[in-house]
């Protein structure tokens, strides 16, 4: 008789008033190998790996009984459960598919407890993301139907493609501005825009490029986000105040706003102040709500459960009970507000995205449409998958379990190639949904299913309702979301932790009021800049003693050796008297080429005035490239203080035999030492 999986209490992270909920799922592993988080454990019998402590379980989930293993044990899904002992015996006949196909890790140990969980997530997720959708659209400045057609499929092709339980994919703020700068508030354009970006990141996983994404620091990430917090909130500002006709340019915008300040409608002006009082209230609530204990009574745990769902779902209440106040004033025959308007009714036809769009003198081609897209083609798949990686190894880490990059950047390639199919734009991970989605209490992606349909049935049926939805509260939802994303302590840590880094953050903060593309394309330029510098200028710790040792603090490549040479004959020449040279690799763990030629002529210089040169505590690869290199009069000790007793085992003199020595020939150039 099959055994359901136990169901542990979550901590923090299920549902409130601590309700029981399954662990993270987690497949078997391939071939009878040992998963990643090991094996389950069943309620009663507790089975601990030989050798190991037993332990409580990951975090949130106390007393699951399950122990996340060292990465690569084997394939098992990251956040997915390992199965039981008598499920061993049922394995997926083709591993490379199961690789591919997530889905398979955790599909076929679904239980009735987990659907439940996922049900509650999913429509917690759907109740936050229609609202943001339509809200979203307007930052995008296409028509509001299209952040609808930009919610459901990236949750469909997720739960099958992603490797993270909690990360649900849309549109989300930056990626709507992003699409302001480069799809010209042009469908066509914003189209064909997620298609090509879906085919560069599918590119970048197939032949795993995601290690690209890590040339793109932090200080950067955070100018740019905290810059996009600043512009779209006061993008969003002429709706709170009901002003029309106002530019897209920051600048610009920000001129026309106070100098039209005037002409605010009061009703759009109080709807959005009060929208916004709403959401910031509700969410300081939430953040203070005592958690209810099961042992509280039904009414303190039903009243917790009430107040949390009011505060979890607050975008949609707050849209809601904007649309009802317009409503009200459009049956009294006045309306004092701004109105959304007429959405199409009905679900987005299924086809390929246009490769030319009509224009006034003739057609705009496929290769025109992509040179006025531009660096966009870089820009928003790069920062795509870097906001979905990142939101993805933050709630991985918080909840114990593992992500497979290359397979989010499959997941994200393919959601955004389909997504363009149904007239989506640019989509990417969301912090704020994902957040909601992991405090729900969700186990499996298969959330994602429900979120995704919810959407669906808006599409098909409640079209006609959003008519009545004020601008004013569509600019409180969006103001609400991208406040918390500017960062401002981030100058301040900075500041005390290394000041340099404040370049590429302001550089990048500072340009994305111009134009976004151009405070990314800066900020990474000057941190690759500063990175390429401290490469070509590494650290050289100098003692003297017996003889003169240096030290390089880090790997040598060839922007560094002229660097490197000049330190050494300036210290060597000007010590008096003069000592034989020591140079201590113990840091160095790669050279390439040009260092060897370099190294050849700086003992060739150094000879010529009767001062020897000897290498310590070289690395293995690196003694290889030496070796290989045959320098001449190559001379090595196994540690740094050998070397200094040896007194660098100067030619001629007294000191001890070097550990290894080549012969006089040399592999190296004609030319080069002579």
């Amino acid at each position: 008789m099959r055994r359901e999986p136990p169901v542990p209490r979550l901590g923090t992270g299920g549902l409130p008033g601590g309700s029981p909920s399954p662990p993270p799922l987690q497949p078997r592993p391939r071939g009878g190998a040992r998963s990643r988080f090991g094996p389950a454990r069943s309620a009663g019998r507790p089975a601990a790996s030989p050798g190991r402590p037993e332990s409580s379980g990951p975090r949130g989930v106390p007393g699951g009984g399950w122990r996340p293993e060292p990465a690569g044990l084997g394939d098992a899904a990251p956040g997915m459960a390992a199965p039981g002992p008598r499920q061993r015996g049922r394995s997926c006949p083709c591993p490379g598919l199961r690789t591919r196909l997530p889905v398979l890790r955790w599909l076929p140990r679904y239980s009735s407890a987990w659907l439940q969980l996922d049900l509650i997530a999913g429509l917690t997720v759907g109740l936050t993301v229609v609202p943001q959708a339509l809200a979203y659209a307007e930052v995008a400045g296409l028509p509001l139907q299209y952040g609808l057609y930009s919610s459901f499929m990236g949750c469909f092709v997720y739960c099958f493609l992603g490797t993270a339980k909690d990360v649900t994919l849309g549109p989300t703020a930056i990626m709507s501005l992003l699409v302001s700068s480069y799809a010209f508030h042009e469908p066509v354009y914003a189209i064909l825009l997620a298609f090509l970006s879906g085919c560069i990141q599918l590119a970048m996983g197939i032949l795993h490029l995601g290690f690209l994404l890590d040339f793109i620091s932090s200080p950067v990430i955070k100018g740019f986000t905290s810059a996009a917090s600043i512009t779209i909130s006061f993008n969003q500002v002429k709706n709170i105040l009901g002003l029309q006709g106002i530019p897209r340019q920051f600048f610009l915008q920000v001129y026309e706003t106070l100098r039209r300040i005037g002409e605010t409608r009061a009703g759009d002006a109080v709807l959005g102040l009060a929208c916004l009082a709403a959401l910031a209230g509700l969410r300081v609530m939430k953040s203070r709500l005592p958690r209810a204990a099961p042992a509280e009574p039904l009414a303190v745990r039903a009243s917790y459960l009430v107040v949390w769902t009011s505060a979890t779902a607050c975008n949609a209440l707050v849209v809601l009970f904007a649309g009802l106040v317009a409503y009200s004033f459009q049956v009294m025959g006045s309306q004092p507000l701004t109105l959304t308007g007429s959405i199409p009714q009905g679900l987005p036809a299924f086809r390929l995205p246009r490769f030319s769009v009509a224009a006034p003198n003739g057609t705009v081609p496929f290769w025109s449409m992509v040179e006025d897209m531009g660096v966009g083609l870089a820009v928003v798949p790069l920062m795509g998958l870097l906001e979905t990686v990142a939101i993805a190894k933050a709630f991985a880490s918080q909840n114990d379990y593992r992500i497979d990059p290359n397979q989010e950047l499959l997941a994200m390639g393919f959601a955004n190639i389909l997504g363009s199919f149904v007239s989506s734009y640019p989509i990417t991970g969301s912090f704020g949904r994902t957040a909601v989605n992991a405090q729900s209490g969700v186990c499996t992606p298969a959330g994602g299913l429900v979120t995704g349909t919810l959407v669906l049935l808006s599409l098909a049926y409640l079209t006609s309702l959003f008519y009545y939805i004020p601008k004013a509260a569509l600019a409180a939802v969006i103001i609400s979301a991208v406040v918390p994303m500017f960062d401002a302590g981030i100058f301040r840590t900075l500041w005390r932790v290394k000041r340099l880094d404040l370049v590429p953050l302001c550089v990048t903060f500072l340009l994305c009021f111009w134009e976004v593309q151009y405070g990314i394309v800066a900020g990474v330029l000057v941190s690759g800049i500063l990175l390429l510098y401290s490469i070509a200028r590494p650290p050289i710790k100098v003692s003297e003693g017996d003889a003169l040792l240096l030290q390089p603090g880090s790997s040598l490549h060839f922007p560094a050796i002229e660097y490197l040479r000049d330190v050494v004959c300036s210290r060597a020449l000007a010590a008096s008297p003069s000592r034989p040279i020591v140079l201590d690799c113990c840091h160095i763990s790669s050279i390439d080429y040009t260092v060897v030629v370099g190294l050849a002529e700086l003992q060739q210089e150094l000879r010529k005035h009767g001062l020897s040169l000897a290498f310590c505590s070289l690395q293995d690869p690196v003694l290889q490239v030496l070796l290989s290199a045959d320098l001449e009069g190559f001379q090595h000790f196994p540690s740094r203080e050998e070397a200094e007793r040896s007194g660098g085992a100067e030619p001629g003199g007294s000191g001890a035999a070097p550990f290894a020595s080549t012969s006089e020939s040399s592999l190296l150039p004609a030319g080069l030492i002579q």
